[in-house]
């Protein structure tokens, strides 16, 4: 016979930081009710931002990665759940199942189950190393360290991650060669100005670039670009993710490459919210951290009954080669794009301002948000070269 349930009154599913940052808002906001958050991983939840960077770069001890110091939860009466997984969530009897058994009743949901990367579908793709988790970091760390100083190392995919990846291996004196399958850096997402500039630093930080190039084949110590060998120390694939929604599906939520919601995070139960990497709303999933954290603070809100408010121009931020890239809006489509200033390009739908990349910290981040939700293409001219 099946014990009797736990019972609470939010249970946040899933360790990142829109998880925490749902419970922040909600005893922000003074909800005093009980909190129980759900994490997989065997340590509290986290930043995934510095694992790309500061963390491949230095030996970061955990503490400066977490989301809140451990401490944080006692304090605020969030029970914390690290090392479980929900594996079964029945919206209907408003119930959670543990891996374990344990059985969780609750009054509102948030879903925040993330995202994971795809794995590269090649001849020995197992032998690439990913990078999603703190314990994946690491791994690639010691790699690194392992590897002697101006080794060759192959990082598969000129995207966010691949980018960011090359440029830290780049920094502790490895020789990275990057392999992208299409002909522009980021898949060609933010056009040709911004992947010109980044394919010069990247040269002159001594990175390798290989556009167009498919990897045929992959081996412990080397990758194949049909039949060229490009030997390696180790090699690593960075070729995006897919949100993890096989729980929500099988709960009957309506998911359509990720759980949609509305602009509260509601999903199509009332009991249920999502945010995060695993959230879609219209047409948008957005995975990236200012994404997750600005979701998981709606949820809170929504979940409370207050005003949600308008949402904020999406806003993610990048490194290439030492260099900061932030990138406002959501830029792709667009029809236009060009320079209105040294480290500024616009991305523009006819008369209406749809993005903003910024290389350099060339303008504040939260006045190219104002700009961008604004949708002028007119107030460019404060940052025009005139």
């Amino acid at each position: 016979m099946l014990e009797s349930p736990d019972t609470t009154d939010v249970l946040l599913v899933g360790g990142g930081v829109a998880s925490v940052r749902c419970a922040r808002t909600l005893r922000k906001e003074g909800f005093d009710g009980r909190i129980v958050l759900v994490g997989d991983e065997p340590v509290p939840p986290y930043n995934r931002p510095p694992l790309s960077k500061e963390l491949l770069r230095d030996d970061l001890p955990d503490d400066l990665v977490l989301a809140e110091p451990e401490r944080w939860y006692e304090r605020r009466n969030v029970l914390l759940l690290s090392g479980r997984r929900v594996v079964r969530l029945d919206p209907a009897a408003r119930m959670a199942t543990l891996d374990n058994g344990r059985r969780l009743e609750f009054e509102r949901c948030l879903l925040a189950t993330g995202a994971e990367p795809w794995a590269l579908r090649v001849p020995g793709g197992g032998d690439a190393m990913l990078l999603r988790t703190l314990a994946d970091a690491r791994r690639l760390r010691a790699a690194a360290m392992a590897a002697e100083r101006g080794a060759p190392v192959v990082v598969i995919g000129g995207g966010f991650i691949g980018l960011e990846v090359a440029s830290s291996l780049a920094t502790v004196g490895l020789r990275p060669t990057v392999i992208e399958l299409s002909d522009r850096l980021w898949s060609g997402s933010l056009g040709t100005l911004p992947a010109e500039w980044a394919f010069e630093r990247l040269e002159d930080a001594g990175i390798t670039v290989r556009l167009g190039a498919a990897v045929s084949r992959v081996e412990p110590d080397a990758a194949w670009i049909g039949d060229e060998r490009v030997g390696a120390a180790f090699v690593v694939a960075g070729i995006g993710v897919r949100p993890r929604e096989a729980v929500a599906a099988e709960a009957g939520l309506e998911v359509r490459d990720g759980v949609l919601t509305d602009a509260g995070q509601r999903t199509s139960h009332p009991a249920v919210w999502a945010a995060g990497d695993v959230a879609r709303r219209d047409t948008r999933r957005i995975e990236h951290w200012h994404a997750a954290r600005e979701g998981g603070e709606r949820a809170a809100r929504s979940m409370l009954g207050l005003e949600i408010g308008p949402d904020p121009a999406p806003w993610l931020f990048s490194e290439v080669a030492g260099h900061a890239l932030d990138v406002i809006g959501a830029v792709d489509p667009w029809r236009e794009e060009r320079w209105v200033d040294d480290g500024v390009v616009a991305y523009l739908d006819g008369p209406r301002l749809i993005g903003l990349a910024i290389m350099d910290a060339a303008m504040r981040v939260e006045r190219a948000r104002e700009l961008v939700e604004a949708g002028d293409a007119d107030a460019l001219a404060e940052v025009s070269r005139g």
